[in-house]
């Protein structure tokens, strides 16, 4: 028999949307916070020479610059205010939460809930601070090291540079910070996510000019067409799939009734990494390309000549590294993320248990046991959607951003944003019925 949450999403229709005046209030800030993040895009670092700085950057787009300018929408190819992203928050997230399996003072205000959150919130924004304004001084110094890039190269350029480019960060944490409260979906994600939808029909129509002057044939096309949709298809099937693992919860009595035992699952996600495994490792890999882009490659030895040469993006060893180092951030990230005995002790407090396993130590043993053995099959789905789409781009040269991270984080983002509409949606037609149901109450008790 379904359960009530199921027959009531099953009752969704366009008339419960009309009537969720609220979910509509959110989708339409949404949707004006974003369409404000692609504005700012657009808005030029001052003293920058744009002419030149988008020649130089055409030399450097396949390195980690292209990746970086995937992740905020194009800022970077224009040098915008927004350049350096939403990428110095998720930074400072991943080291705060790695220092929070490390220092026990952040391990326990991780565990005094709402508030140990916002003190850890605010030790991420000090460290997206920091961060931000380091990035920003480097590429200022950077911009000036170029030919003819900046105008009137100086400390003035400098600070203005850190200014702009770390208020641009801080502006986009705070709009995404907006948009998970009074928005819908996770606004942090949603940013990323606009930023690579943003270039889409851009990659696609290069690729439809590469098959027109006869460079990619119909069959790639269609090959590449056919790719996107069976990894799309693979991507909303993985990241749905779920190991549940049976909880029992023993009788109680209250007064002089016996209460029988509930149970529920507990649920263990294929992918609990998410999309960060496919994003270090490309940062990583793409780093020594992009340094050795800005320096003088004459000037290093023939050993370092030839390590950047077979790292190169769709290069044999550039794929085996690249596969390696996501399955690697696959376990090292869920080992981060999710404790099995921080899980196993909830379950204690709460006279949960697992049927044939011992409460406390041997049930968090149980868990970490499924936990990698799924992780296993979450590490080889992440390699085999980001190796393959590498594997294509390398053989017929079809645009970046068709790429496998792109399209995880993209379905991932879309898969995430409608649950939280359709959560929305059978929270509305819940409140109605309950209404309904107090209205004919009333009626009756006339």
């Amino acid at each position: 028999m379904a359960s009530a949450a199921e027959q009531l999403a099953s009752n969704l229709n366009f008339s419960t949307f009309a009537k969720a005046e609220d979910l509509k209030k959110r989708l339409w800030f949404t949707l004006g916070a974003l369409l404000v993040y692609r504005l700012g895009t657009y808005i030029p670092l001052p003293g920058l020479n744009a002419d030149a700085f988008a020649r130089a950057f055409q030399g450097q787009s396949g390195g980690i610059l292209g990746l970086f300018n995937m992740f905020s929408g194009g800022a970077v190819e224009r040098m915008a205010i927004f350049a350096l992203g939403i990428m110095p928050y998720i930074s400072a997230s991943i080291i705060v939460q790695l220092m929070t399996s490390v220092v026990p003072s952040l391990e326990q205000l991780k565990k005094e809930g709402e508030q140990g959150r916002k003190i850890i919130n605010q030790y991420t924004r000090y460290g997206t601070v920091l961060l931000g304004t380091l990035q920003a001084y480097g590429i200022a110094v950077g911009l000036e090291g170029g030919e003819g890039l900046v105008v009137d190269p100086g400390w003035f350029f400098r600070i203005s540079t850190v200014i702009s480019l770390l208020g641009g960060t801080m502006f986009l944490m705070w709009l995404g910070e907006q948009i998970t409260s009074r928005g819908i979906g996770n606004g942090i994600s949603l940013i990323i996510f606009a930023g690579i939808v943003a270039h889409l029909p851009t990659a696609m129509a290069g690729t439809l000019e590469l098959g027109r002057t006869g460079a990619l044939s119909f069959g790639v096309i269609a090959a590449v067409v056919v790719m996107a949709v069976a990894v799309i298809a693979l991507i909303v099937f993985v990241e749905r799939a779920q190991r549940r693992l049976l909880i029992q919860y023993p009788k109680r009595q209250v007064g002089n009734r016996m209460f029988q035992g509930d149970t529920s699952h507990l649920p263990l996600k294929l992918n609990t990494a998410g999309v960060i495994p496919a994003i270090f490792a490309s940062s990583l890999l793409l780093l020594p390309a992009t340094l050795a882009g800005f320096s003088n490659t004459t000037e290093l030895p023939g050993w370092a000549t030839t390590i950047i040469a077979a790292l190169g993006h769709g290069q044999p060893l550039y794929m085996v590294m690249y596969a390696a180092m996501i399955a690697f951030f696959a376990f090292f990230y869920t080992a981060i993320v999710f404790n099995p005995k921080d899980t196993a002790d909830n379950l204690k407090k709460h006279g949960g248990f697992i049927p044939g396993i011992r409460p406390g130590e041997r049930t968090a043993e149980y868990i970490d046991y499924v936990l990698t053995r799924i992780t296993v099959l979450g590490a080889i789905y992440l390699v085999f959607v980001c190796i393959l789409p590498e594997i294509l781009i390398a053989q017929t040269g079809v645009p970046f951003y068709l790429g496998g991270t792109s399209l995880l984080i993209v379905v991932s983002v879309t898969l995430d944003t409608v649950a939280q509409i359709q959560g929305h949606l059978i929270a509305q037609q819940y409140e109605g019925l309950i209404k309904k149901s107090k209205l004919r109450g009333g009626k009756r008790g006339r």
